[in-house]
């Protein structure tokens, strides 16, 4: 069975925050999104949201530079870490592996910004999320599911 696109309108910087902490909330060890969109969409609005869901400590912006920042859970939070890379400027599939992420993400949930074609390596099990910005700054997220994804899909857009 092929998973349907499912698109979320996110009218505001804020709804993207709060799309991402409804998505955060959810995430597991083990769990894959992937963020793929141009510059300026959201993708890394949408991690600091899913940060926040998850209850991590640290602040959250684009690792561009240092590529792979990992925030560990917050004392009273849920436990869980988050690594969160920025796979622009990564040279291909080579770089990614080299990263060692399949080792990280047995104990954490991962975002990766620029993560479409790359990071689906990772885990058949993985949440492809396309951010496109509208002319009126909207935001338009079309949820891509794979494999677990797609039932777990129907909680995240109720």
């Amino acid at each position: 069975m092929v998973a349907q696109v499912t698109a979320v309108e996110l009218p505001t910087e804020q709804d993207t925050l709060d799309f991402g902490r409804r998505i955060g909330a959810l995430l597991e060890p083990g769990d894959l999104v992937l963020l793929a969109g141009p510059l300026g969409a959201g993708k890394t609005v949408l991690a600091k949201g899913i940060a926040a869901g998850l209850g991590v400590l640290g602040r959250v912006s684009s690792p561009t530079f240092i590529i792979a920042r990992e925030h560990r859970p917050a004392p009273d939070g849920r436990g869980i870490p988050l690594v969160h890379v920025d796979a622009y400027r990564l040279g291909g599939l080579d770089e990614m592996d080299d990263l060692d992420l399949d080792t990280s993400l047995v104990d954490a949930a991962m975002v990766i910004e620029w993560g479409e074609g790359t990071g689906e390596r990772l885990s058949a099990d993985h949440l492809l999320i396309r951010l496109t910005r509208r002319e009126d700054d909207a935001r338009l997220a079309e949820l891509d599911p794979h494999g677990t994804w797609t039932d777990r899909l129907t909680a995240l857009t109720r």
